[in-house]
């Protein structure tokens, strides 16, 4: 799984294309019109961090493959305020997101995460990946400094333990993975719920926000997410289960479909081409195989 993740990381960085590929490795911006919500990026990676008059709230250290990088990420946050980091809140369980937590924990970081997370991070005893202090299940908020931070289980989605993060005065949610900005998915599907997915998005439409943070740099030009990217993305979900559903009842899963299905609606978008096969691989566990 490991090295799944980060050779997908690899290729999802590649079919991107020379704009992030020539970027600096780490880069450090605050959201527009906010007073106090950044974004750090590390490589293609990017998490969401909140500067208070009492501490910070962090997300997501992004350090797998990258020994330096959460230290890297608590320098960044170190160059904007003196402010002690209270929180660290990871969006789920997998490595190439939530590894190289410990420079935030030897900082007095609390880190918390939905209860899935150390379900499945505490038979592995990944020596990188730092166990949650805290587990929550359904809602969790978090007060600090006169800001809000949700933190909302809506259902797995691309994991069983993937969170949604909300600003409620800014109006500004951070979704990691489920929801790709501008890009193609299929990198990570490994363990996606298809059906849970359209019913996870629905969720967060629902939700009350304008812009969205992703996981990963929003394309083109490392933009943030809007509604009209949410309710795409549930589009394109439902199109290829529709059709693979179809494939599967006459047969054709897994290779068939894997070599011959195309999306030429999407096939503009990054990631297309390395996305595809995994994307058709897991519909036709659900549609070919019943999984």
């Amino acid at each position: 799984m490991r090295i799944l993740l980060g050779a997908a990381s690899i290729a999802l960085l590649a079919a991107i294309g020379p704009a992030i590929a020539q970027a600096p490795l780490f880069a450090t911006t605050k959201v527009e019109g906010t007073d106090n919500v950044y974004i750090f990026r590390n490589g293609n990676h990017q998490s969401m961090f909140v500067v208070t008059k009492d501490g910070v709230i962090a997300t997501d250290p992004i350090a797998y493959g990258r020994p330096t990088g959460g230290q890297t990420y608590v320098d960044e946050i170190r160059k904007i305020t003196d402010k002690p980091i209270k929180y660290l809140i990871y969006s789920h369980h997998h490595y190439d997101h939530i590894a190289g937590g410990k420079p935030f924990k030897d900082a007095g970081a609390r880190i918390i995460a939905h209860k899935n997370v150390r379900v499945h991070l505490a038979p592995l005893g990944d020596p990188n990946t730092v166990l949650p202090d805290e587990s929550f299940d359904g809602k969790k908020v978090i007060t600090l400094g006169g800001t809000t931070l949700e933190l909302l289980y809506l259902g797995p989605n691309h994991s069983d333990s993937n969170i949604v993060m909300r600003l409620p005065k800014e109006k500004i949610i951070f979704v990691v993975d489920t929801i790709p900005v501008g890009a193609f998915p299929g990198r990570g599907m490994i363990d996606f719920y298809p059906i849970e997915t359209e019913a996870f998005i629905k969720k967060v439409l629902a939700l009350d926000w304008d812009r969205l943070i992703p996981g990963h740099p929003g394309q083109p030009g490392g933009r943030l997410g809007t509604r009209q990217d949410a309710q795409d993305v549930l589009a394109l979900y439902q199109t290829a289960s529709a059709e693979i559903k179809k494939l599967g009842q006459d047969g054709k899963c897994w290779d068939a479909v894997e070599k011959d299905y195309k999306m030429l609606k999407y096939a503009t978008l990054p990631g297309y081409e390395a996305g595809l096969p995994m994307l058709a691989r897991r519909y036709c566990g659900l549609w070919g195989r019943g999984t």
